[in-house]
């Protein structure tokens, strides 16, 4: 089976690599154009295209897909099947009529639930206990196609977004490879997705990671650990921006006289800040052009003291 693999950052490496180490035929790869990155604005290339010069599969770099020129190039391959993961653009009918079996997603949530850009953070935020990963077949509507094989994945409650899509990506690569392996056979049957049950996950700005001191304790907890490693959970102290980077739920129900956000309590390794409902132990945090450190390393040379207040905006 003649394979083109559509895929751009680092989560998409490990689908790639099983489909190559398993004697799978990848003929080429298609990725994101490279672009400018970092202080010095360096071009780079993604992860993905990386992984593909190293085992020397060739490599397009569209600016639109569904240009007449990448759709000519992609006949041309005459591939019988289109791998996306984690691509980054839309791809047009035009795109998908050109396989013979279709185009497979690998797709990082239960679906119907969390269609969108960022599933993984948004089941964090939004306080789930499990999630998983679903393979499916695309259709011109986001994530909407018929389901060809899913796996759940537990959430702890101290699990970040970084590590559930470190373990998704891996689990994301097994199921890509069963997929295939029963695609071939003939031995798999698509399921529709519910329309019913279709939730969304938009993209991720900087702004969600903003702490609202008014929110539950628990909420707080989730936004801090959806939001890590990007953009990371944030508030402002003593008029300064300062990311939350670990905390832990100390009450989850405790209401009193403070006012949200007002620290409560300073211990040798925590701060305790009062919530909406109940309360948190921030644990590790970074200031504005600072490190990430534990908060018994920043009490080392900076005070805290109980009565001052995490602000929601950065006063005037």
């Amino acid at each position: 089976m003649r394979i083109v693999f559509m895929g751009t950052p680092e989560f998409a490496v490990p689908s790639l690599e099983i489909l190559i180490n398993n004697g799978m035929d990848v003929v080429a790869v298609v990725t994101q154009p490279d672009k400018p990155r970092g202080r010095g604005y360096k071009v780079s290339f993604s992860p993905v295209k990386e992984c593909a010069l190293k085992y020397n599969i060739p490599v397009m770099q569209p600016e639109k897909i569904g240009s007449s020129d990448s759709v000519q190039q992609l006949k041309e391959m005459a591939p019988d099947l289109f791998v996306t993961c984690a691509f980054g653009q839309f791809l047009t009918q035009k795109v998908l009529d050109i396989p013979k079996y279709g185009t497979v997603n690998v797709h990082g949530s239960l679906l119907p639930k969390y269609r969108g850009a960022a599933p993984i953070q948004w089941a964090i935020i939004n306080g789930e206990k499990t999630t998983g990963v679903t393979t499916m077949l695309t259709v011109l509507k986001m994530d909407a196609g018929d389901i060809l094989l899913s796996r759940e994945i537990p959430i702890d409650d101290d699990m970040t977004a970084g590590q559930l899509h470190d373990k998704m990506s891996i689990i994301g690569a097994e199921l890509l490879l069963e997929t295939i392996r029963r695609i071939e056979k003939g031995t798999i049957t698509p399921i529709p997705q519910n329309e019913a049950e279709a939730t969304y996950a938009p993209r991720i700005v900087r702004e969600t990671g903003r702490i609202n001191w008014d929110a539950d304790a628990t909420a707080i907890h989730n936004l801090v650990r959806g939001t890590d490693p990007w953009p990371g959970a944030y508030s402002y102290l003593n008029g300064k921006r300062m990311r939350i980077w670990k905390t832990k739920v100390r009450d989850a129900g405790l209401i009193s006289g403070n006012k949200p956000g007002t620290i409560i309590e300073v211990g040798k390794s925590f701060i305790t800040v009062q919530a909406g409902k109940g309360a948190v132990n921030v644990l590790e945090i970074q200031c504005d052009n600072g490190k990430r450190m534990t908060v018994e390393q920043y009490l080392c040379g900076h005070e805290i003291k109980p009565g001052d207040r995490f602000e929601q905006e950065q006063p005037l």
